[in-house]
């Protein structure tokens, strides 16, 4: 029914009144308001019910004039709320989003389609806090005629795979892009989104790409996109062998260090998430056969202490790359893996040596004719080698060399044993295992003898 604006009745004016309702709630609260029986049946289907000449009590005597709404104490305000938009023009909720919600719950209870349709509406468009979803997602569902309602939720679902794999791939362009001034930010948020969209935490992965069609597909373009940075870098490190360096001076990183740290930490990054999407291979060829020329660039651009932040950056790439190796996750041959590990057995025995002086707070050392950087040692004590790291990187390192011919072994051990740093990489268990094998090498072997005489 619509009536004109003079003549619309008003919610609690005794004198047009002809029914009153009681909200009641189950602590005992209620709350009475004098309404119109024409309002109240034209708005909302319970009052039409409960108002008609159907109702079963209907000719009982007052059962026409008071109403009773049994209603949660929490939703008694929601409920008089409800009633009162049954007298507006355009029910338009201006409660905020939990108000809004209340009313939603009470005009669902009640029957009242327009007041619900507009606080759905309102819901749909409105921001929300963590909180505000919680108690969306706990009420929504539950509402009589709940699938009217799915629009409220759309925000709240699970994205389809094929958006959510563009804005993987996008995103890991980003991250893996050519850094800039105005593009630093989002290569930030995007690093850190696409690890978080690929950890199983609490939640599964939000991605996972198997081996059909689609899951090769995004693989590729990641492979290039890597391929890309790689790329890159080795154009960085030609640049940085042939440029003549010149001390670094107190007042901070020159650029060249910054460009190397940046590039030592975006593939660092591109490590944690090949190795979520088991495609490891993708760098380790490389960094094995590059980890001369990467070591050379470091020492070039970071002598000493100076910049100790990029050598432990090198050497979290590096135990991630010899993990994969160690574990069979990358087949190289023996060569590669003599070298990788001739490699990173020195620069992680000088890094650490590095690493745990400037701990001590010890500048008095000198480096390669430089003298201690004290707020490079500063940093560096805060960073720190990660633990789980450095053991990862010694238990690779000392199963890599238990795979190697035994005479390259007793070279890399040799080696190893005359550093003056070898205190600093523990590989002892390569050692015991080279001496137990070299020991009984003859008797073990000694049926090789029958099967191939010497002639």
């Amino acid at each position: 029914m619509m009536w004109a604006a003079s003549a619309r009745p008003k919610i609690g004016h005794r004198a047009t009144s002809d029914v009153v309702v009681r909200l009641r709630t189950p602590e005992g609260r209620d709350e009475w308001l004098y309404c119109h029986s024409a309002v109240l049946a034209a708005g909302s289907g319970y009052f039409a019910d409960r108002l008609s000449d159907a109702w079963p009590t209907c000719q009982i005597l007052d059962s026409r004039y008071c109403v009773e709404v049994r209603c949660p104490d929490l939703d008694l305000s929601s409920h008089v709320n409800a009633l009162r938009l049954l007298y507006a023009a355009e029910p338009v909720s201006r409660f905020g989003v939990r108000g809004a919600l209340g009313v939603l719950r009470a005009a669902a209870h009640l029957g009242c389609p327009r007041i619900a349709a507009a606080c759905a509406d309102y819901l749909e468009s409105a921001p929300w806090d963590e909180a505000d979803e919680e108690e969306i997602l706990a009420a929504v569902p539950c509402l009589p005629g709940g699938a009217q309602y799915d629009r409220v939720l759309a925000r709240l679902r699970p994205a389809d795979p094929a958006p959510a794999t563009a804005i993987f791939l996008s995103a890991f362009r980003h991250a893996t892009a050519a850094p800039s001034a105005a593009s630093r930010e989002l290569k930030s948020a995007a690093q850190e989104q696409l690890e978080y969209m690929l950890t199983e935490d609490d939640d599964a992965p939000l991605l996972a790409f198997d081996d059909t069609d689609a899951g090769n597909s995004v693989k590729s373009q990641v492979k290039d996109c890597v391929a890309g940075l790689l790329s890159r870098f080795s154009d960085f490190t030609s640049y940085a062998l042939s440029k003549k360096m010149e001390p670094p001076c107190c007042s901070g990183e020159s650029e060249l260090q910054q460009e190397l740290y940046s590039f030592v930490s975006d593939i660092s990054w591109v490590c944690q998430v090949l190795g979520k999407l088991e495609m490891m291979k993708c760098i380790a060829a490389y960094w094995v056969g590059a980890s001369p020329d990467v070591v050379m660039a470091v020492e070039a651009s970071c002598p000493g202490s100076v910049c100790l932040k990029t050598r432990v950056k090198v050497i979290e790439i590096s135990a991630k790359v010899l993990e994969a190796v160690a574990f069979g996750n990358v087949v190289l041959p023996a060569e590669k893996r003599c070298l990788a590990v001739k490699v990173w057995i020195w620069f992680a025995g000088i890094t650490k040596h590095l690493v745990d002086r400037a701990n001590r707070g010890d500048d008095s050392e000198s480096h390669n004719g430089e003298d201690g950087n004290h707020g490079d040692a500063e940093t560096a004590a805060k960073i720190g080698l990660d633990s789980e790291v450095w053991q990862g990187l010694e238990s690779a390192i000392t199963a890599i060399v238990m795979t190697l011919p035994s005479n390259t072994q007793a070279e890399i051990l040799s080696g190893w044993l005359q550093s003056e740093h070898a205190a600093f990489l523990d590989l002892t268990e390569a050692f015991d295992a080279w001496c137990y094998r070299s020991k009984v090498a003859r008797r073990r072997l000694s049926f090789l003898n029958n099967i191939n005489p010497t002639p």
